[in-house]
């Protein structure tokens, strides 16, 4: 239920007090009180509306306090007696404005972009410090000194918890969507670890980027995202075999995909070609649904796919877009006109195991064996994820001594 819940609570105590951070101590007071009461009196009829009211309650027992029994305090108790906790009814338009307001605010460009996925995960997806530590692989007290700060700079740099308005939206929007898609991105490949996929973090991004299209329904690149996210999920069930090894695409059973989250992502994807043409979220979406409509990796529209990467790299430009490009060529064109496009970005991800594992690929297709094995030896090192690590560690091997 506070999973559900949570996030609309937290947006109307906003709402009410003026102050971010204190609505989400008060929701989680409230939450404390809900589980000494409702075991012993039971489940009320209303619990979101339960948990509002003591969360209000709560806020006036604050400003009694501190004797700061002002305009606020009127406001909070103009509607609420003094006697039992009684529920209160929501007003649907209204709360879809606190939840706008909320994922807002939580995704300001004024907080870093770690603090961004902790407070939105924690306040709008209703997660605990110890679940998004878990996910992200860092301590609980790392998450919990992150959210704190965030609140703090929030406070100081005075951000009203409001819907921005419609000139500043679209810049802002970026940020909210952004915060989505590393979410996903890291749940869908998870950068560390011994799980390939964290299906619990991937599907909280897909939520959350519907609650987002259905308040903002008009924005293109929020179904862009949206569309993104479901054609992406929808091979999560061929992605890993029964011991949680990964599966690689040639390799995936086809027939285990989601049907319905390809259904999903294709309808969303059409809505975000409505606007005035597709965004960076939106062509990604269009080269997931090239794989999710075609019947084996040899029948997939690799022509297209470059095309759409060509896009891609004009309008967000990165030199993992490039890489991407440079393995959909070799299935269009061959590994040599590949090949020659990995070798350009080298110094543009020294770091990362990505250009090496690639590379490795590309040289085992042109029967340059010796060099393959010395990328995929390269590659092995840098990758942090132990499932990744073993894929690749298996591409050495089948090369031979």
């Amino acid at each position: 239920m506070w999973r559900i819940e949570s996030a609309r609570i937290v947006g109307a105590l906003a709402r009410y007090t003026g102050d971010f951070g204190m609505a989400e101590d008060l929701a989680q007071e409230a939450l404390a009180e809900a589980l000494v009461t409702w075991p012993r009196e039971g489940v009320p009829g209303n619990p979101g509306a339960w948990l509002l009211t003591v969360g209000k309650r709560r806020a006036i027992d604050g400003y009694r306090r501190r004797s700061a029994l002002d305009d606020r305090y009127a406001a909070l108790a103009h509607d609420l007696g003094e006697g039992t906790v009684e529920p209160v009814g929501w007003d649907p338009d209204q709360i879809d404005d606190d939840v706008l307001a909320l994922i807002f605010t939580a995704c300001h460009p004024v907080l870093a972009r770690e603090a961004r996925v902790a407070l939105t995960l924690r306040v709008v997806g209703g997660l605990t410090s110890d679940e998004i530590a878990k996910a992200f692989l860092v301590p609980t007290a790392t998450v919990q000194a992150r959210i704190t700060r965030a609140k703090k700079a929030l406070g100081a740099a005075g951000v009203p918890f409001e819907v921005p308005p419609a000139a500043e939206r679209a810049a802002r929007l970026g940020s909210v969507l952004n915060v989505l898609y590393v979410i996903f991105t890291e749940g869908s490949s998870a950068s560390s670890g011994t799980e390939w996929i964290r299906f619990d973090l991937a599907g909280e991004a897909q939520r959350l980027a519907r609650v987002l299209a259905r308040l903002v329904p008009g924005e293109p690149e929020v179904h862009g995202l949206l569309a993104l996210l479901e054609l992406t999920a929808a091979r999560f069930p061929a992605r890993t075999g029964p011991d949680g090894q990964p599966v690689l695409l040639e390799d995936q059973d086809r027939r285990r995909w989601d049907r319905s989250a390809i259904q999903r992502g294709r309808a969303a994807l059409a809505q975000a070609s409505q606007g005035r043409g597709l965004g960076a979220y939106g062509l990604q979406a269009s080269i997931a649904e090239c794989h999710a409509v075609a019947p084996s990796v040899a029948e997939t529209d690799w022509h297209r796919i470059v095309a759409l990467y060509e896009a891609l790299g004009t309008l967000a430009p990165s030199p993992v877009v490039d890489l991407n490009r440079a393995v959909a060529v070799s299935m269009a064109s061959g590994p040599a006109a590949a090949l020659s496009i990995v070798d350009t970005l080298t110094d543009a991800l020294p770091h990362s195991h990505l250009v090496p594992s690639i590379r490795g690929e590309l040289l085992s297709r042109l029967g340059r064996t010796t060099e393959a094995r010395t990328e995929f030896t390269r590659a092995i090192p840098l990758c942090t994820n132990t499932r990744e690590q073993a894929v690749l560690q298996a591409k050495h091997d089948r090369l031979g001594p």
